[in-house]
């Protein structure tokens, strides 16, 4: 059996290393390599205690605030908001309180998936070293703020997630340095990093290969099939053949679906960050605050300061002074961070409007399989994601039932 893997980021490379685990022959295409879009420049979490939807009640009391600050926690673009607007509009229908609760239900569902085959692939690719268990600290400022916050947590005791919420001495004793007007924390320990994810997925790029599959560089434009198998058409190149193929290629996915006749409503959360020289401060674990939209990581290779949400698009350049303004935010939140020597980088995360992705059959064609779609959760669902894929390849009941991720749910 013969499968194309279009996407070698880490949602891709999981698939395919999954894959050949089951016996498959896979090849994997990219338009630009490895580890070269979202996958190279995300904070590195396996953010598993994350199961509540961007799409939530809570975001839409935020929003106009935000949406007033350009360089805040979320933008649209003047030039981008008439071209957003239908997405826009089933978001805020994915932020009714039934759909929130399906939502939540279906993402906590594939953090457990993915949290149960972390380690076991790890293991498997020769990772495991790079994994990390520091934890996550979310901070607030006030008492109202850490009110706020409850119902969230609440949610997440139902499903059983382990939490301690903290005073402004017991964060002090977890990580020193944190500015004076944040007075309440909460700490999850089921909150895993990976040393870096881009090394992560270079790693796992080397690992396919040495199982004996292929990494071409091609830019998939799309996919005819018919009764004998798919063929991928490439941009200035000859077209491929395959079997099956596993379309997982994050924000430009759905421009390849188009060819299928499905109309996906993804978008791009553009995310931005700085990365610091690893002296620049002394983290003992992952710090988010979240009502200002960042987070701070700590990486085998620096600092990693960065976050928010930019809904813009593919093609709109990016927009650097939004890293300026989270890192001037990260300095006076942790008044001994060293700002000098950072480097920038903005990258597109796919997401659909219910916060969840698209997993399952295409429309046209069991002979292609859709895995995109999970916006700021693609390293951290990358495991279960895979999972499902390779059930879905060898004709296997997938781990989970899919309804809520279909691609033709909306």
């Amino acid at each position: 059996m013969e499968v194309i893997v279009i996407g070698a980021g880490v949602i891709g490379l999981s698939a395919a290393l999954m894959a050949q685990a089951r016996g498959l022959s896979v090849t994997v295409i990219d338009r630009e390599g490895p580890a070269s879009g979202a996958s190279a420049g995300n904070a590195g979490a396996f953010a598993f205690t994350d199961i509540l939807p961007l799409a939530s009640p809570g975001i839409l009391r935020k929003a106009p605030k935000w949406l007033l600050d350009p360089l805040g926690p979320l933008s649209v673009p003047p030039a981008y908001a008439l071209q957003i607007a239908p997405w826009l509009y089933r978001f805020w229908r994915a932020c009714a309180p039934g759909a929130v609760a399906a939502s939540t239900a279906a993402q906590t569902a594939l953090m457990d998936l993915s949290k149960a085959e972390l380690e076991p692939f790890l293991a498997a690719t020769g990772t495991l070293p790079m994994l990390e268990k520091r934890g996550n600290l979310q901070v607030y400022e006030g008492e109202a703020e850490f009110k706020a916050s409850l119902r969230g947590w609440e949610a997440r005791a139902d499903h059983g997630i382990a939490f301690q919420h903290m005073n402004s001495a017991e964060m002090a004793a977890l990580q020193p340095g944190l500015a004076a007007r944040f007075t309440h924390g909460t700490f999850t320990p089921g909150w895993y990093s990976i040393a870096d994810p881009k090394l992560y997925t270079l790693a796992l790029a080397e690992r396919f290969r040495a199982n004996g599959g292929d990494i071409l560089r091609a830019e998939a434009t799309g996919l005819q099939h018919d009764a004998s198998g798919v063929t991928v058409l490439c941009a200035g190149a000859d077209p491929l053949r395959a079997d099956q193929v596993v379309l997982a290629a994050g924000a430009f996915s759905h421009l390849i679906a188009r060819s299928l006749g499905e109309k996906i409503p993804l978008e791009t959360e553009r995310g931005y960050n700085t990365t610091l020289p690893v002296g620049a401060f002394d983290l003992r674990c992952q710090i988010t605050f979240g009502g200002h939209g960042f987070v701070v990581s700590r990486l085998s290779t620096g600092i990693r300061v960065g976050g928010a949400v930019e809904l813009g698009g593919l093609k709109l350049p990016p927009n650097f002074k939004r890293s300026e303004a989270m890192l001037k935010k990260a300095k006076a939140f942790l008044p001994g961070l060293k700002p000098e020597g950072g480097v920038q980088w903005m990258g597109f995360r796919p997401s659909l409007p219910d916060s969840l992705p698209a997993i399952g059959h295409a429309r046209a064609t069991p002979r292609v399989i859709y895995a995109f779609g999970h916006g700021h959760l693609g390293l951290t669902q990358s495991t279960g994601t895979a999972r499902l894929v390779a059930d879905l390849l060898t004709g296997q009941t997938p781990a989970l039932n899919l309804t809520s991720f279909s691609p033709q749910r909306f």
